[in-house]
């Protein structure tokens, strides 16, 4: 029987394992005994650490952004200026309104303002010739009816008042208002002259003029424009624009003529 032949670089078997007497293992080195790891050193009493993740440590900003930083730091101081300046503004200008607002609902509810009211009493025509192939001169005797109802509010009418009279857009007459002093709950009525000059009239206008007039119906636009001042108590306000435009029907165009229908509307500028 042959004999078995190990080869020389195979290393050894492992050596196999026994204990002596005492129970210790023989045959496996002994591993090196390890150093106890050094305890951390307590914190004082009265004092509490705190751990922060790297992510959130806050560092210096890089040497490239100082300028940056600088300038922007110097910028702040400006724009907290502005702003500051422009809300200060901003609270004046509502403060101011609201003031105004309140000012303005006291007087209504003290003085209880109502608008004036207008109304064409009567109109007498002159010079209306449709039969003439020349340039006409007509002129209109307008009677206004104006109401004040108000208990505490006076009316001034102011110079520059403007008073036209339209017909099929073409304009016949114009003149002005007089100037006077209206008081609370007060009716004046008072004429106003008129006067065109050099009024041209088309065929077909005075065709339109005469089948008017014969069928007893003749409607004119009059326009009136007058500044007024208000009187509240002892103060005067600012010049209001009052506007009023009447639509207003005759039976005839003669100085006899009558109203027939008369409608009249009432707007306001402040300024």
């Amino acid at each position: 029987m042959a004999d078995r032949v190990h080869p020389r670089d195979s290393p050894p078997a492992s050596l196999p394992v026994s204990s002596n007497n005492s129970g210790e293992a023989v045959g496996q080195p002994a591993k090196p005994p390890q150093s106890p790891a050094p305890a951390k050193p307590a914190p004082p009493p009265g004092t509490y650490v705190v751990q922060v993740p790297k992510d959130q440590i806050y560092r210096y900003p890089p040497p490239e952004n100082a300028r940056r930083f600088n300038a922007l730091s110097k910028r702040k101081p400006r724009r907290s200026c502005c702003c500051r300046w422009l809300c200060c503004t901003l609270y004046l200008l509502v403060a101011v309104i609201v003031a105004l607002g309140v000012a303005a609902g006291v007087l209504y509810l003290v003085f209880r303002p109502e608008s004036p009211k207008y109304t064409v009493a009567g109109i007498a025509i002159k010079g209306l010739n449709l039969t003439s192939p020349s340039p006409i001169s007509p002129e209109f005797d307008v009677t206004i009816r104006a109401e004040n109802p108000n208990d505490k509010i006076g009316i001034y009418y102011r110079k520059g008042s403007s008073v036209t009279v339209f017909h099929s857009d073409v304009k016949l007459c114009e003149g002005a208002l007089p100037t006077f002093y209206q008081p609370s709950n007060n009716v004046t009525v008072f004429p106003t002259s008129l006067k065109g000059s050099n009024v041209a009239l088309g065929s077909a206008v005075k065709s339109v003029l005469a089948n008017q007039q014969r069928q007893g119906g003749v409607p004119f636009r009059l326009n009136i424009k007058a500044p007024v001042k208000i009187k509240i108590g002892a103060v005067k306000t600012w010049k209001i624009t009052v506007k009023v435009k009447c639509d207003v029907t005759v039976d005839a165009l003669t100085e006899k003529s009558n109203v027939i229908s008369k409608e009249c509307k009432y707007s306001a500028r402040p300024w």
